[in-house]
């Protein structure tokens, strides 16, 4: 292909979501943003309105205010992946390395954890500018907990790691961490300070909403297809089309639907559930706190205070999936295994019933690193998020904003020096790999 031959990029799916996210069945229905209609101009187009692409469209307008920003969403602006997000923006990484905790572990664990707070940073800023409440951003910290004695003893370690990385914290006994969650299934915890917990629905539609001309925020407009012109690009939607010097595609996964990163990302769903609301008197401890397991891959809890009454929140499972769709058998099967983690850890509450059940999508890479860059002449990705995406998400969105205006900071310093995401195996190879150390992953979590 010649240097001045047009490119062009089709979309070959778009998102689909299974099962309702009880973030937005709890939140009243949303005033929506037009769909684009007619041709229009910007100097950026950012596809995607998650964690990413919100969080680079703030940034650009912080970096240069009269750019003008189209920021095209799919579906409705929170009812995608982000809405679908457990809730937990967290400053410190779920692993550390090295036993000797020193050299490249030390570094590597430092710079995980400013991309960590410069997502917060940014987070922050909105929420005090826009005067959310609690409900919708509430930086109260995290519990790790444990259910087993492998769990107490990775907390213990993980504590020692924080230690010598300086990092406050607080290991908890059986005792104490049933005084937070009212529950006597857990046998110790560790408390970290940093973690945001957000409504992540609340939150996505709320940085959406605090967007101000010159951005444009367009619902219910998926890209489905650019292509490259004598200067600049022509990124079309249904009804429409936008003239534009730069793309930032902020879609995670689906980046690979418009061909970019081909055999390089792995389509990983976890699942999620909630309960109905029940009298808070009926669980003791605190009405409000929020927990990952001491072991990856085990179950994440919340527990969310209602005027009607509180819900329990259960994320557990994960799930691979080549073609970006969960079926319902994949959502029944996870909702099972869901009802068993909740009547361990709260049996006094037995009679008490899932309201909801969700899917939601993450992109992995093999090497865990982010699918980032400038990918093609002014086109730039901001995806992959690895798992927490609410962090790193907002962080590479954060990153690709600044690299598109050519504003150099620490954090685009750190993704510079990230390797390119390793090609995965050929199917079905990947399929049989992906799905066999899910598998293995779940069962050395065990009852965590």
């Amino acid at each position: 292909m010649g240097a001045n031959a047009k490119r062009v990029f089709v979309a070959s799916k778009l998102p689909k979501h299974t099962g309702v996210s009880a973030w937005v069945a709890m939140l009243p229905p949303r005033s929506e943003k037009p769909r684009l209609e007619g041709s229009v101009t910007a100097d950026v187009v950012v596809i995607g309105a998650g964690f990413a692409g919100l969080s680079a469209a703030r940034r650009i307008s912080e970096i240069d205010p009269s750019i003008r920003v189209a920021l095209l969403e799919a579906g409705v602006v929170g009812e995608g992946a982000a809405g679908r997000n457990s809730g937990f923006i967290i400053d410190l990484p779920h692993e550390v390395s090295s036993d000797d905790y020193g050299g490249d572990s030390m570094s590597n664990s430092k710079e995980a954890i400013f991309i960590g707070r410069r997502a917060i940073g940014l987070a922050s800023a909105i929420a005090a500018e826009q005067g959310w409440s609690h409900d919708i951003f509430d930086p109260c910290g995290r519990y790790s907990v444990a259910i087993t004695d492998e769990g107490d003893q990775h907390l213990v370690t993980y504590a020692a790691q924080l230690a010598k990385l300086g990092e406050k914290h607080r290991l908890l006994d059986a005792r104490e961490i049933s005084e937070v969650t009212g529950a006597h299934s857990y046998t110790s915890a560790l408390f970290t300070p940093g973690t945001v917990i957000v409504q992540p629905a609340a939150y996505i539609r709320g940085v959406a909403d605090s967007l101000r001309h010159p951005i444009a925020v367009y619902e219910r407009t998926p890209a489905i297809a650019f292509e490259s012109m004598r200067q600049g690009w022509l990124v079309k939607t249904p009804q429409g089309s936008i003239r534009c010097d730069k793309i930032i595609l902020a879609n995670n996964g689906h980046a690979e639907s418009f061909g970019f990163f081909k055999g390089r990302l792995l389509h990983i769903f976890t699942y999620a559930s909630m309960t109905q609301e029940f009298d808070p008197s009926r669980l003791p401890g605190d009405r409000k706190w929020a927990a990952t397991p001491a072991l990856p891959m085990g179950t994440s809890v919340r527990r969310i205070p209602g005027q009607g009454g509180d819900r329990i929140l259960i994320r557990s499972r994960y799930t691979y999936h080549a073609g970006q769709v969960v079926g319902e058998g994949s959502l029944k099967r996870a909702g099972a295994l869901h009802d068993r983690k909740f009547g361990t850890r709260f049996p006094n509450l037995g009679d008490i019933r899932m309201e909801y059940r969700w899917a939601g999508a993450m992109a992995v890479t093999w090497n865990a690193v982010p699918a980032f860059g400038e990918i093609e002449r002014g086109v730039f990705a901001a995806c992959g998020c690895n798992g927490v995406g609410a962090s790193k998400a907002t962080a590479s969105g954060i990153a690709a904003a600044e690299l598109v205006l050519g504003d150099s900071s620490e954090l685009t310093e750190i993704y510079r020096r990230f390797d390119a995401p390793k090609a995965l195996p050929p199917q079905p190879f990947t399929a049989i790999g992906a799905k066999a150390n899910l598998a293995f992953r779940e069962w050395m979590a065990g009852a965590e």
